[in-house]
């Protein structure tokens, strides 16, 4: 498939760089739940490879780029906009803006500033993991959505750019083969989450989203009426104007900040990633009864990979791909794995493997502050162009082999197996720490 082009230039005053993500005013870009575009997320354990061990393979899990909004949401942000325009009578200093602002975002597209995200990870992925990627290249795969197909041509567009600059004689098959799978209804794949009938019909964010919004938003609303006269917005309203904000700054080609951010404050910017993490735990993680289960299928292709053996799942697996070397090699020379979803499975497959396991579960009803709880946040874990990293390697001295798992920059603990310091368990008590997985999680609540 042939490479977007976008992200040959590097501006140097871009928002957005491979070395660090998104830097540009992190004390409220980096609260923007899963609208966040990436950043490096603190960790607590030293994110370089632990001394005296060697990465032997890696498997990437990533979200597409930054996009427009859904076709609903871009139809909803249009109408507010444009009702406060006709309403409004009179629009105080720092919201004089709004009176001629032109809404034109489209919708569900990857937009130039998300192409460019997407060429950046490939490139850092390929410098993070240098010694490997000198080798070969990933065997790639993407979910259907055309968003996500261009984000796994981006990302293989940075990936060779850091081949080449390293080794300039490299003779790469560029543009590299990418195995999309089918999101149509009804369709095996583990990188959607559209299989589990029961699940489609079980979205449980919606009903703790509205209970913290009543608890936020109101004095907001209130705020922006008074300098919006006549408008008479209501809280949705006030969501919508919130989401106009990394709406409008990822639109930007260099995630130049848009001034719709700046009509909140950082306190009313943390509540609003809280809002938007409700719905991703209640919704697709571990508040939901089948949230997990959409990750199992997933799961149990890492443990295929990570152990070179057929995979094992009777859930969510295409059999007619994963059953096939060419379509899903194990073992052998392939030990760099790159795929490509959406937030919402990224958000199934952590549940399935417990990564958050250790934070604090969200109340719909108390706010929590991720920095100071390390709680789950939807912008920590699934921002725009959100990776994860799942090493196996090698150690001195140790006679198994290891895994780390790595979230946006962020070594995880691993409590389900017993991590080390460095965040490291053993290859055997990471998959023994996937039992939900191996065993099909709830699967059989699929179809009921």
């Amino acid at each position: 498939m042939q490479g977007f082009r976008a992200g040959t230039r590097h501006d140097s005053s871009s928002c957005d760089t491979w070395q660090q993500g998104f830097t540009c005013r992190p004390k409220i870009s980096q609260f923007w739940g899963q609208y966040s575009p990436y950043f490096r997320v603190p960790s607590d354990i030293p994110l370089g490879v632990p001394d005296q061990c060697q990465v032997t393979f890696v498997q990437a899990l990533s979200r597409h780029g930054a996009r427009d909004p859904t076709a609903s949401k871009s139809h909803l942000y249009k109408e507010t906009i444009e009702n406060l325009q006709a309403h409004a009578t009179s629009y105080s200093r720092e919201y004089a803006f709004i009176k001629d602002f032109k809404y034109a975002l489209g919708s569900d597209q990857l937009s130039v500033f998300g192409q460019n995200q997407m060429v950046n990870s490939g490139l850092q992925f390929y410098h993070r993991y240098q010694d490997l990627a000198r080798q070969g290249t990933p065997f790639i795969r993407a979910a259907s959505k055309a968003r996500v197909v261009q984000s796994a041509q981006n990302w293989t567009q940075g990936f060779h750019n850091g081949r080449l600059a390293d080794i300039p004689s490299a003779d790469d098959d560029y543009p590299y083969s990418i195995v999309v799978i089918n999101e149509g209804a009804g369709q095996n794949n583990t990188l959607d989450h559209g299989l589990c009938t029961a699940f489609e019909d079980l979205y449980l964010g919606e009903g703790p989203q509205q209970q913290w919004e009543n608890i936020f938003v109101p004095s907001i609303t209130g705020r922006l009426n008074q300098n919006l006269p006549g408008a008479n917005l209501t809280d949705l309203d006030t969501i919508s104007i919130m989401d106009l904000c990394p709406f409008i700054t990822v639109a930007n080609p260099t995630g130049q900040i848009s001034p719709f951010c700046a009509l909140f404050t950082e306190e009313e910017w943390s509540s609003y990633n809280y809002f938007q993490s409700l719905g991703k735990y209640y919704g697709y993680g571990w508040g939901n009864p089948l949230g997990a289960t959409q990750g199992v299928g997933f799961t149990n292709e890492l443990i295929a990979r990570l152990t070179a053996t057929p995979v094992n799942d009777h859930t969510s697996t295409n059999h007619t791909l994963d059953d096939s070397r060419d379509t899903f090699p194990v073992g052998g020379k392939t030990v760099l794995y790159a795929d490509f979803t959406h937030d919402n499975d990224l958000t199934g497959i952590f549940s399935a493997m417990g990564l958050y396991n250790e934070t604090r579960p969200l109340s719909n009803d108390t706010f929590q502050d991720i920095n100071e709880t390390k709680g789950y946040s939807a912008a920590w874990t699934v921002p725009f162009a959100s990776r994860a990293y799942f090493e196996k390697m090698i150690c001195a001295g140790q006679e198994e082999e290891y895994v780390r798992v790595v979230v946006n920059d962020r070594v995880l603990p691993l409590t389900t197996c017993g991590g080390d310091e460095l965040g490291r368990c053993s290859l055997s008590a990471f998959v023994d720490g996937l039992s939900f997985a191996r065993s099909g999680g709830n699967w059989d609540q699929c179809f009921i």
